[in-house]
């Protein structure tokens, strides 16, 4: 989860919601990311599809079993079924996102009977520092008049009167 962070940290730096994903098969680092929504103009662009292109690059297959995901904010629901598709085993991740979140905070996909995989998760990993980083991102932007919230997705609400 630390390197999650780190990512996240260089997402911030490059302008982007500060969201970090890394994934892990046999203790080595197969794929990694941070959100370039902004910079990609693409809003497939997550930490954790980024991360889930790499690693796919990485190992020749889209299917990633005995692989884990580390990642600072609960997944969209984008991201969540992705993260299925792939076969993912497990997703660790630090905040709980009330407002698009895929694995138990507002959806839980990750144990659906109607779907063909499921994902153990485990939640609240270094939630602090996480919350710090991603409440400091959204603090400066309300202090600009820019936004004032986060979706799923690591983007931020647009104000509204």
């Amino acid at each position: 989860m630390a390197r999650a962070l780190a990512l996240a940290r260089e997402g911030l730096r490059q302008g982007e919601t500060p969201v970090g994903a890394v994934i892990v098969r046999n203790g080595t680092v197969i794929g990694s990311g941070y959100n370039r929504v902004e910079k990609e103009q693409d809003p497939t662009a997550h930490a954790e599809i980024i991360a889930l292109r790499e690693a796919c690059r990485a190992t020749g297959n889209w299917r990633l079993p005995d692989a884990l995901l580390y990642v600072t904010l609960e997944p969209c629901i984008m991201c969540a079924a992705a993260l299925i598709h792939a076969r993912i085993e497990r997703v660790v991740y630090a905040v709980r996102d009330t407002r698009w979140g895929g694995f138990g905070t507002l959806f839980d996909l990750s144990h659906d009977p109607r779907l063909n995989h499921e994902i153990e998760v485990i939640a609240g990993v270094m939630e602090e520092e996480a919350a710090e980083l991603l409440q400091g991102f959204f603090r400066g932007l309300r202090n600009r008049g820019v936004t004032v919230g986060l979706h799923g997705n690591g983007q931020a609400i647009p104000e509204t009167p």
